[in-house]
Protein backbone atom coordinates (compact mmCIF):
# COMPACT_ATOMS: atom_id res chain seq x y z
CA UNK A 1 0.00 0.00 0.00
CA UNK A 2 1.31 3.38 -0.66
CA UNK A 3 1.52 5.46 2.03
CA UNK A 4 -0.41 8.79 -0.52
CA UNK A 5 -2.41 7.89 -3.69
CA UNK A 6 -4.04 11.14 -5.43
CA UNK A 7 -2.46 13.25 -2.52
CA UNK A 8 -4.26 11.49 0.52
CA UNK A 9 -3.31 9.03 3.08
CA UNK A 10 -3.12 5.54 1.04
CA UNK A 11 -5.49 3.72 3.10
CA UNK A 12 -8.38 5.31 1.39
CA UNK A 13 -7.21 4.13 -1.79
CA UNK A 14 -9.13 5.29 -4.76
CA UNK A 15 -12.56 3.78 -3.53
CA UNK A 16 -15.34 6.63 -3.76
CA UNK A 17 -17.12 5.99 -0.65
CA UNK A 18 -13.57 5.56 1.54
CA UNK A 19 -12.27 9.01 -0.21
CA UNK A 20 -15.13 10.63 0.78
CA UNK A 21 -14.86 9.30 4.45
CA UNK A 22 -11.20 10.09 4.60
CA UNK A 23 -12.00 13.59 3.09
CA UNK A 24 -15.01 14.47 5.47
CA UNK A 25 -14.96 12.87 8.15
CA UNK A 26 -11.90 11.07 8.89
CA UNK A 27 -9.73 12.90 11.64
CA UNK A 28 -12.16 15.85 12.16
CA UNK A 29 -12.80 16.24 15.47
CA UNK A 30 -16.83 14.83 16.53
CA UNK A 31 -17.74 16.94 19.52
CA UNK A 32 -21.26 16.00 19.09
CA UNK A 33 -22.43 12.56 21.34
CA UNK A 34 -24.61 10.64 18.88
CA UNK A 35 -21.96 11.00 15.98
CA UNK A 36 -19.63 9.58 18.74
CA UNK A 37 -22.43 6.83 19.54
CA UNK A 38 -22.71 6.26 15.88
CA UNK A 39 -18.64 5.92 15.37
CA UNK A 40 -18.51 3.59 18.72
CA UNK A 41 -21.64 1.35 16.97
CA UNK A 42 -18.89 1.23 13.75
CA UNK A 43 -15.99 0.53 15.40
CA UNK A 44 -17.13 -2.34 17.70
CA UNK A 45 -18.96 -3.77 14.27
CA UNK A 46 -15.43 -3.85 12.68
CA UNK A 47 -13.92 -5.67 15.02
CA UNK A 48 -12.14 -8.63 12.56
CA UNK A 49 -13.55 -7.01 9.13
CA UNK A 50 -12.40 -4.50 7.10
CA UNK A 51 -13.65 -0.52 7.65
CA UNK A 52 -14.78 -0.46 4.12
CA UNK A 53 -16.72 -3.66 4.69
CA UNK A 54 -18.55 -1.55 7.56
CA UNK A 55 -18.74 1.88 5.46
CA UNK A 56 -21.13 -0.17 2.67
CA UNK A 57 -23.38 -1.30 5.54
CA UNK A 58 -24.03 2.50 7.51
CA UNK A 59 -26.87 3.10 6.36
CA UNK A 60 -27.80 -0.66 6.93
CA UNK A 61 -26.41 0.01 10.75
CA UNK A 62 -28.36 3.35 10.62
CA UNK A 63 -31.72 2.00 9.91
CA UNK A 64 -30.78 -0.87 12.52
CA UNK A 65 -29.92 1.36 15.36
CA UNK A 66 -32.32 4.05 14.79
CA UNK A 67 -30.10 6.01 13.06
CA UNK A 68 -27.53 5.84 16.45
CA UNK A 69 -30.26 6.93 19.02
CA UNK A 70 -28.13 5.81 21.95
CA UNK A 71 -31.36 5.91 24.21
CA UNK A 72 -33.64 3.82 21.92
CA UNK A 73 -30.78 1.42 21.07
CA UNK A 74 -30.64 0.90 25.09
CA UNK A 75 -34.40 -0.64 25.07
CA UNK A 76 -33.85 -2.98 22.63
CA UNK A 77 -34.86 -6.37 22.98
CA UNK A 78 -34.00 -9.90 22.13
CA UNK A 79 -36.70 -9.78 19.65
CA UNK A 80 -34.95 -6.94 17.87
CA UNK A 81 -31.48 -8.86 17.95
CA UNK A 82 -33.42 -11.95 16.81
CA UNK A 83 -35.04 -9.38 13.61
CA UNK A 84 -31.57 -7.89 12.98
CA UNK A 85 -30.06 -11.82 12.70
CA UNK A 86 -32.51 -11.61 9.51
CA UNK A 87 -31.49 -8.08 8.39
CA UNK A 88 -29.02 -8.00 5.57
CA UNK A 89 -28.21 -4.46 5.67
CA UNK A 90 -25.88 -5.62 8.21
CA UNK A 91 -23.05 -7.95 9.80
CA UNK A 92 -25.18 -10.80 11.06
CA UNK A 93 -23.18 -10.95 14.38
CA UNK A 94 -25.48 -11.90 17.39
CA UNK A 95 -22.77 -11.08 19.83
CA UNK A 96 -22.23 -7.70 18.03
CA UNK A 97 -25.84 -6.96 17.75
CA UNK A 98 -26.19 -7.59 21.02
CA UNK A 99 -23.30 -5.99 22.36
CA UNK A 100 -24.49 -2.89 20.70
CA UNK A 101 -27.53 -2.78 22.79
CA UNK A 102 -25.02 -3.31 26.26
CA UNK A 103 -22.56 -0.76 24.92
CA UNK A 104 -25.68 2.09 24.07
CA UNK A 105 -26.76 1.37 27.66
CA UNK A 106 -23.17 2.08 29.16
CA UNK A 107 -23.03 5.05 26.78
CA UNK A 108 -25.81 6.62 28.67
CA UNK A 109 -24.34 5.99 32.22
CA UNK A 110 -20.91 7.92 31.09
CA UNK A 111 -22.95 10.53 29.64
CA UNK A 112 -24.48 10.84 32.96
CA UNK A 113 -21.18 10.77 34.89
CA UNK A 114 -19.62 13.26 32.82
CA UNK A 115 -22.15 15.45 31.34
CA UNK A 116 -21.05 14.12 27.90
CA UNK A 117 -19.21 11.47 26.18
CA UNK A 118 -17.15 13.80 24.33
CA UNK A 119 -16.20 15.22 28.19
CA UNK A 120 -15.35 11.40 29.05
CA UNK A 121 -13.28 10.72 25.82
CA UNK A 122 -11.34 14.35 26.75
CA UNK A 123 -10.28 12.78 30.16
CA UNK A 124 -8.05 10.24 29.01
CA UNK A 125 -6.13 13.14 27.03
CA UNK A 126 -2.94 15.24 29.59
CA UNK A 127 -3.65 18.61 28.40
CA UNK A 128 -7.81 17.68 27.38
CA UNK A 129 -7.02 18.49 23.95
CA UNK A 130 -6.94 16.41 20.88
CA UNK A 131 -3.40 14.93 19.24
CA UNK A 132 -1.99 15.64 16.30
CA UNK A 133 0.47 13.10 14.83
CA UNK A 134 3.58 13.97 12.77
CA UNK A 135 3.77 10.68 10.68
CA UNK A 136 5.29 10.83 7.12
CA UNK A 137 4.37 7.33 6.19
CA UNK A 138 1.78 4.49 6.87
CA UNK A 139 4.27 2.54 8.64
CA UNK A 140 4.67 5.41 11.63
CA UNK A 141 1.15 5.31 12.22
CA UNK A 142 0.24 3.72 15.68
CA UNK A 143 -2.18 1.23 15.77
CA UNK A 144 -2.61 1.88 20.05
CA UNK A 145 -1.46 5.00 22.22
CA UNK A 146 -1.82 5.76 25.86
CA UNK A 147 -4.91 7.24 25.63
CA UNK A 148 -6.35 3.84 23.82
CA UNK A 149 -4.95 1.61 26.33
CA UNK A 150 -6.46 3.82 28.91
CA UNK A 151 -9.44 4.61 27.56
CA UNK A 152 -10.40 1.13 25.98
CA UNK A 153 -8.92 -0.47 30.19
CA UNK A 154 -11.71 1.92 31.64
CA UNK A 155 -14.41 0.79 29.12
CA UNK A 156 -14.00 -2.65 29.60
CA UNK A 157 -13.99 -2.36 33.24
CA UNK A 158 -17.57 -0.78 32.70
CA UNK A 159 -18.36 -3.89 30.65
CA UNK A 160 -17.99 -2.40 26.60
CA UNK A 161 -17.82 -5.19 24.06
CA UNK A 162 -15.51 -4.81 21.04
CA UNK A 163 -13.23 -2.39 22.12
CA UNK A 164 -9.99 -3.42 23.20
CA UNK A 165 -7.21 -1.01 22.61
CA UNK A 166 -6.52 -1.22 18.79
CA UNK A 167 -10.49 -0.52 18.30
CA UNK A 168 -10.39 2.32 20.38
CA UNK A 169 -7.37 3.63 18.71
CA UNK A 170 -9.28 3.63 15.51
CA UNK A 171 -12.58 5.17 17.57
CA UNK A 172 -9.91 8.34 18.45
CA UNK A 173 -8.49 9.12 14.98
CA UNK A 174 -12.30 8.47 12.75
CA UNK A 175 -13.63 10.82 15.94
CA UNK A 176 -10.35 13.41 15.39
CA UNK A 177 -9.19 12.99 18.86
CA UNK A 178 -5.80 11.49 17.61
CA UNK A 179 -5.59 13.13 13.76
CA UNK A 180 -3.08 10.75 12.20
CA UNK A 181 -3.42 12.30 8.24
CA UNK A 182 0.02 12.23 7.25
CA UNK A 183 2.02 14.97 6.52
CA UNK A 184 1.67 14.95 2.75
CA UNK A 185 -2.54 14.45 2.46
CA UNK A 186 -4.57 17.06 1.68
CA UNK A 187 -6.75 16.69 4.11
CA UNK A 188 -3.67 17.87 6.66
CA UNK A 189 -2.99 20.76 4.54
CA UNK A 190 -6.02 22.07 3.82
CA UNK A 191 -6.52 21.96 7.89
CA UNK A 192 -2.90 22.98 9.33
CA UNK A 193 -2.00 24.94 6.59
CA UNK A 194 -4.61 27.91 6.29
Amino acid sequence: MEDIVNGRCGWCGTDELYVQYHDNEWGKLVTDDQTLFEFLVLESAQAGLSWITILRKREGYRKAFYNFDAERVAQMTDEDVERLMLFDGIVKNRLKIKSTITNAKLFLAIQKEFGSFYNYTLSFFPDGKPIINNARSLQDVRASSAESDAMSKDMKKRGFKFFGTTICYAHLQAAGFINDHLMGCICRKNKFNK
